[in-house]
């Protein structure tokens, strides 16, 4: 009789040692009751009661999900390819398990069809220029219809943009006639200003003689730097108006 008491009282007490559980710090496990949720536990060491409830382990740490390939249609009907990739965790273990099946894959699935509304609305400019507007935006949405799962989405960044070869080529060839375009204004700017620049230095020359007297003699000494086997002379503007003026008293008594 003592040792079937013995017996009894190691079973018990196996069945309550079989009732302790330890949970990570980035573990929380949920108690069921015969199927009723009782509540959170851990992390560290706790107890069920065998038989009569069970544990289920949430991990709440920062899950990392690649979001496979999609063939999207533009706004301007261009045809691409987009991955990106999600940053999410679960905030609320109970609402993660109770309220929806597999929290992974409903996120997972809601993240991408949200990924291929959102390029629909944009035109591929936006898409390739304004990738954190899109990130942004696509974070709100998936963020605000995960909030009643209990996941809070952290993070979303569009990954690489594919574009078909014809539209490369032809983006190519816009940036190139665009920078030929910069060029020219540029080139026409800078000839513009040259032009004002050589007009007030011919004022200025026309209104003090001078001044075209010191530019020969600037031009003789340029010359003279370089190892040159011509010779210039020039003469001086008063020698060049006196000529004139003697031509034309020339011509003129030839017409009378």
């Amino acid at each position: 009789m003592n040792i079937l008491v013995w017996i009894v009282i190691g079973v018990l007490i196996m069945i309550f040692l079989s009732g302790f559980r330890i949970a990570q710090e980035f573990e929380r496990p949920l108690v069921f009751r015969l199927g009723r949720f009782t509540g959170t536990r851990g992390p560290g060491l706790f107890w069920i009661i065998p038989f009569i409830e069970r544990s289920q382990i949430v991990d709440i740490r920062t899950r990392t999900v690649d979001l496979e390939r999609q063939e999207t249609i533009t706004k301007d009907s261009v045809t691409i390819k987009v991955n990106a990739v999600l940053w999410y965790k679960v905030i609320k273990p109970s609402d993660a398990v109770i309220r929806v099946v597999n929290f992974n894959q409903a996120v997972y699935q809601f993240a991408v069809t949200t990924l291929r509304n959102i390029i629909g609305q944009h035109q591929l400019d936006e898409v390739l220029k304004e990738r954190e507007k899109i990130n942004r935006t696509l974070q709100q949405i998936v963020d605000a219809a995960t909030v009643p799962w209990g996941i809070k989405i952290e993070m979303v960044e569009m990954k690489d943009v594919e574009i078909p070869e014809q539209m490369q080529r032809a983006m190519a060839r816009e940036a190139e006639a665009i920078r030929e375009k910069r060029a020219r204004l540029i080139k026409a700017e800078a000839e513009f200003d040259a032009s004002e620049k050589l007009a007030l230095s011919a004022k200025q020359m026309a209104d003090n003689p001078m001044s075209m007297e010191l530019r020969r003699m600037q031009m003789l000494s340029e010359i003279g730097i370089d190892n040159n086997t011509t010779t210039v002379i020039l003469m001086p503007s008063e020698f060049q108006n006196a000529a004139k003026s003697f031509t034309d008293f020339v011509n003129l008594q030839k017409k009378d």
